[in-house]
């Protein structure tokens, strides 16, 4: 096998493999991310990424996720893939638009000394419709507060039912908000993995816990939908500033604390997009031999 140049780059510690796509071809990047994500045999990360030509916008990224599915979107790993383009030269324009499974976004970057360090994202409008979420609605109950349903999660076998409210959003892809007195309590790797594989959600699903601790500052922690426990999770940030307004937890404008560090999130009411501004961070680079 051809040696594959790579570079690694986390958002707020959401860490992916990073692949040019301009210079290098992957026959099966569904196969090649469980291999790279692994952190024991691999190189590590919660996925893999490429960047790679577009005919409608600068840049082009696919995501993988660290069990080889296909995911349509990565708030943090966008922000990265526009670092990597504009500081390797791929290109040089200030906003740059980057087509992702979601669409065509658009992101402002923050340049210091030549280089990327923050990078401003508008993702677009939230979809709330059950249906375009995916949610299916029959698998449902009203939840405690408006926009909320009620989940019932019970662990395999059947025993241990408990009821969870959560609030719905995609951002392009889906994701639960359930909202809680107390994040550290939860016990993500149990409860992650049944909200995620729940019948009520056809495509699976990204599961979120959210302390509030005021109407512009919560902390959340995530169970990613094939990856499981990331450190940040950016368009999973954007879901929360969304499902905080509708229930009317939140403002528009909040500081999300997430394992990683700190995402700032807008939900626009004047286009009704959301906008995130987090960090971009280059690691190192190499070669991977398989």
């Amino acid at each position: 096998m051809t040696a594959m140049k790579f570079t690694k780059m986390h958002g707020s510690g959401n860490d992916y493999v990073y692949v040019n796509g301009f210079t290098e071809t992957l026959p099966n990047p569904a196969v090649t991310a469980v291999k790279v994500a692994d952190r024991h045999f691999g190189i590590g990360g919660d996925g893999l990424i490429l960047i790679l030509p577009s005919v409608k916008a600068d840049v082009r990224m696919r995501m993988f996720n660290a069990d080889g599915s296909e995911g349509e979107m990565c708030g943090n790993g966008v922000r990265c893939v526009a670092k990597y383009a504009y500081d390797h030269g791929l290109t040089k324009n200030n906003p740059m638009t980057v087509e992702t499974g979601r669409g065509v976004l658009s992101l402002a970057l923050k340049i210091v000394v030549g280089k990327v360090v923050s990078v401003t994202v508008n993702m677009a409008e939230p979809i709330l419709a059950l249906p375009e979420i995916p949610v299916d609605s029959s698998a449902l109950k009203n939840g405690g507060k408006t926009n909320e349903y009620q989940v019932m999660v019970s662990a395999p076998g059947g025993y241990d039912k408990t009821p969870l409210d959560m609030a719905f959003v995609s951002m392009g892809n889906p994701h639960a908000v359930t909202f809680v007195e107390e994040v550290k309590a939860i016990e993500l790797e149990k409860f992650g993995p049944l909200v995620e594989h729940h019948k009520a959600f056809p495509r699976r699903i990204n599961a979120h816990w959210v302390q509030v601790h005021s109407p512009t500052e919560v902390t959340m922690r995530t169970w990613e939908r094939g990856s499981g426990v990331t450190l940040a999770c950016g368009t999973g940030a954007c879901a929360v500033c969304v499902a905080g307004v509708l229930t009317g937890r939140t403002g528009r404008t909040i500081l999300a604390h997430l394992p990683g560090g700190d995402l700032q999130l807008e939900w626009r009411e004047s286009d009704n997009n959301v906008y995130m501004t987090g960090p971009a961070t280059e690691v190192f680079s190499g070669e991977w031999n398989g």
